[in-house]
């Protein structure tokens, strides 16, 4: 029995070649843009990452100049404050140049390192220190009143220098990973993080399935409840926040209020203020939030199933919890799977629920709330950069090992 040969490869023919290209011209578009939005912007974070950058340094130090006329009569003269903008950083080969007005003449010495040839001022101030904030005076006098006017509007001085840019030179360090990764504060961030987002992405979606379950059946006034359903995913994120913020507050809300009625509770509870009561707190707020996600993709593929089946499964006696677990179950796991990973890496990225209940307080510090602090609060952008490129990190790796798992299941 003779081995088969493998198949020569096909050529392409020209018009599945002008087909590819145009394929590739109409998507080159997404793609750019796609570069500009999302890969341009993630580089940049790895850059900073990598940087010593205070929230000052965003500024590159250039030199600044301001021109005024002081005085008037005998005792007139054009002053220019000449200042750098850095605290710290020189900035060398510093040039200040500018047009005298017609009328006015100069009536005393230049200042040190300045020339005037015609109308034409310039200096030569070298290199300018950190925080270097100085006044060049320039006596002049006017003929007349029309002169002295045209003194006063001035022109424009033109003033060059050479600033190190630590945003753009190639001086890097990994002090911003260290501060990062320094104490136990980094791990305490990142368990708190993980149980929000593990809790919170399972709690949505079991929420989301059982709603789903109740409203699979057709009854009276099941799209009023179905409006009702989505209100917590539509309203307006700081709305919600500040009426659980009301409803729950310790001296004025409801809660607490009922909760001492009933006898639950002798005192009021401050149920965003307090460990671990905070954490448990937002977890529950993002489960409420968005539950109603998942509720609507599984409503969706649990109305797609084919109801044969379940009619052979009530003529063959299964009870309602073997039906869901033998029959809706497997048919709702690619969803579920799909609905897990983005709800993930959405709680993983979650900032403003956090930041609007507690502000990342009372054991509720996520990393994203550690980006802002580290960033702005501290005013210390490398290491907020450098908490973001952990955070990529972390949704990388979930990513490839969901994927590998999923990848896996599918084999089997």
């Amino acid at each position: 029995m003779s081995a088969t040969s493998p198949e020569p490869p096909r050529k392409m023919t020209p018009l599945a070649r002008r087909e590819q290209h145009l394929a590739w011209g109409l998507l080159f578009p997404t793609l750019a843009a796609v570069s500009l939005v999302v890969i341009l912007p993630l580089l940049a974070i790895f850059w900073i990452s990598f940087k010593p950058i205070g929230l000052a340094d965003l500024r590159p130090p250039v030199a600044v100049v301001r021109e005024n006329l002081r005085g008037s009569g005998t005792d007139m003269r054009v002053e220019y404050r000449v200042r750098n903008s850095s605290q710290d950083k020189q900035i060398t080969n510093v040039t200040l140049s500018d047009t005298l007005p017609e009328g006015l003449e100069v009536v005393g010495p230049l200042p040190e390192g300045c020339t005037l040839d015609g109308r034409a001022f310039n200096c030569d101030l070298g290199t300018l220190p950190g925080g270097y904030n100085e006044r060049l005076r320039l006596p002049v006098s006017a003929a007349d009143a029309d002169a002295m006017e045209a003194a006063a509007e001035g022109s424009e001085p033109n003033v060059t220098g050479k600033g190190d840019n630590i945003l753009t030179n190639f001086t890097f360090t990994t002090e911003n990973f260290a501060r990062v990764f320094d104490g136990d504060e980094f791990w305490g961030v990142l368990g708190v993080t993980l149980f929000y987002t593990v809790v919170g992405t399972v709690g949505a979606l079991v929420t989301g399935l059982f709603a789903a379950m109740l409203l699979d059946k057709s009854f009276k006034g099941q799209g009023i409840l179905r409006g009702l359903y989505l209100f917590p995913y539509v309203a307006p994120v700081i709305a919600v926040a500040f009426s659980w913020l009301i409803l729950f507050d310790p001296f004025s809300g409801s809660a607490n209020a009922l909760l001492i009625q009933m006898g639950v509770t002798d005192e009021a509870i401050n149920f965003f203020g307090e460990k671990p009561l905070a954490l448990i707190m937002v977890t529950v707020f993002e489960i409420w939030r968005y539950f109603p996600l998942s509720f609507l993709f599984i409503l969706a593929r649990m109305q797609s199933i084919d109801t044969d089946m379940y009619e052979a499964a009530d003529m063959d006696g299964a009870s309602p919890f073997q039906k869901f677990w033998y029959l809706s179950l497997p048919q709702l796991l690619g969803i579920l799977s799909v609905l897990f990973l983005l709800r993930f890496i959405w709680t993983f990225n979650k900032f403003d629920d956090i930041f609007l209940l507690t502000g990342g307080n009372a054991g509720t510090r996520v990393l994203t709330v550690n980006v802002y602090e580290q960033a702005f609060a501290v005013s210390n952008i490398g290491a907020g950069a450098a908490v973001a490129v952990v955070i990529f990190c972390c949704l990388l790796i979930f990513a490839i090992f969901f994927f590998r798992v999923m990848s896996r299941e599918e084999g089997l």
